[in-house]
């Protein structure tokens, strides 16, 4: 009988959730508001000890992990490795943003001796992304889009029949900041278009043009990490996401509404798919994220691919993530189904043939600009 808890970092809330591996029973299923975490970021961890103290012994807790770690026991991860994992700039520290709480958070897990924490890695720590899909990446899907991904490979194995080592698909996960997308093949992670590396997501303008980078690293003095929050689907909108509810952000779209921000945000669904078929050639897209929960916005996703593949003459089902949590989000329930295969349970060849025990490196590897350039990156952890 293994008991194993996962964590998800969201944009909105910190995510845990936990069961039982023999009875499926869940005993955890709580979601804390990250202004919470980043004004007392002790808060998961007394929950943690909580459940323990009227669960019993939990086996594994998979924390979430920023960019990622390769995959360890929180108490034999470095400070330097946190530091890269949630890098910011001292201005940023100072201004509290919500990644803060997060740091802070793991630094303190790095000390608890009661829970047996592990910090698990991100995309690019994986060795079943190929080398050259990682150049010059470091956001190709946090630790969280890695349980996302555990959760739709358990799904698709349940629902179609098949062993965890022929699933394939790519998971996408439309989520309040942005939007990520992981390809699938085999049961391993190969290839992603995630996040800050993506194409715009609700919140946040993805991947961004080299002369605007340049133009903004020049003209301001203490650029934030803020800033890649912005710039997203809502912003082009022209509304204030954090005062308009997002079903009245899909409500104002489709036929006829006119609304450039939602069509730039359905396309950019689509590319983010599209631009991993040659990684992949997916059974399924499986969608989950805060969006997914919202009817209107799901069937406008799916005529945007029907349409494409139409086009094409060929396109994969598409199918919403099933899941257990009320308050969770799918990341904390695939982060719990990795507790529970790192500590041998019954899902432990799921994490096996994802080998997240191979994860290995730090995020910044994988840049290939010039030597000075990398010092200043890497110092980023001290």
């Amino acid at each position: 009988m293994v008991k194993a808890v996962g964590t998800d970092s969201g944009t909105k809330s910190m995510d845990l959730f936990g069961f039982d591996g023999e009875s499926e029973e869940i005993f955890l299923d709580k979601a804390i508001s990250r202004e919470e975490i980043t004004e007392n970021p002790n808060l998961v961890i007394d929950e943690l000890e909580k459940v323990q103290e009227r669960q019993g012994r939990i086996d594994c807790i998979v924390a979430s992990s920023g960019y990622g770690i390769p995959l360890k026991k929180a108490r034999n991860a470095s400070a330097e490795e946190v530091r890269l994992a949630t890098f910011v700039t001292e201005n940023d520290l100072k201004r509290r943003l919500k990644i803060v709480g997060l740091r802070e958070l793991m630094m303190e897990m790095r000390k608890t001796d009661d829970l047996n924490i592990y910090f698990t890695p991100g995309v690019v720590q994986l060795p079943t992304v190929p080398e050259h899909r990682k150049a010059n990446k470091i956001d190709l899907g946090t630790s969280d889009k890695v349980y996302t991904v555990i959760l739709a490979i358990k799904d698709q194995s349940e629902r179609l029949g098949i062993d965890y080592e022929e699933t394939s698909l790519v998971a996408v996960e439309v989520g309040f900041a942005y939007t990520s997308a992981l390809a699938v093949e085999n049961g391993q992670i190969v290839d992603a278009m995630a996040g800050t590396a993506g194409f715009p997501g609700y919140l946040g303008l993805g991947f961004m043009d080299s002369e605007l980078a340049y133009a903004l690293g020049n003209t301001c003095e203490n650029l934030s990490k803020d800033s890649i929050f912005q710039g997203g689907s809502a912003y082009v909108s022209g509304l204030n996401p954090y005062e308009v509810e997002i079903g009245e952000f899909v409500e104002s779209g489709g036929e006829g509404g006119g609304n450039v921000g939602y069509e730039m945000m359905l396309e950019a669904i689509l590319k983010d798919v599209v631009s991993l078929f040659p990684a992949t050639k997916p059974r399924e897209i499986i969608l989950s994220g805060r969006f997914t929960g919202l009817p209107k916005f799901v069937e406008d996703v799916r005529k945007k691919f029907q349409e494409f593949f139409e086009d094409v003459g060929w396109g994969p089902a598409i199918v919403n993530l099933r899941h257990r949590g009320e308050e969770c989000k799918e990341a904390a329930e695939g982060a719990a189904l990795m507790a529970n295969g790192i500590a041998g349970g019954k899902y432990k060849k799921i994490v096996e043939n994802m080998r997240v025990e191979e994860s290995r490196g730090k995020i910044f590897d994988h840049v290939h600009l010039a030597e000075g350039y990398r010092r200043k990156l890497d110092s980023l952890g001290g």
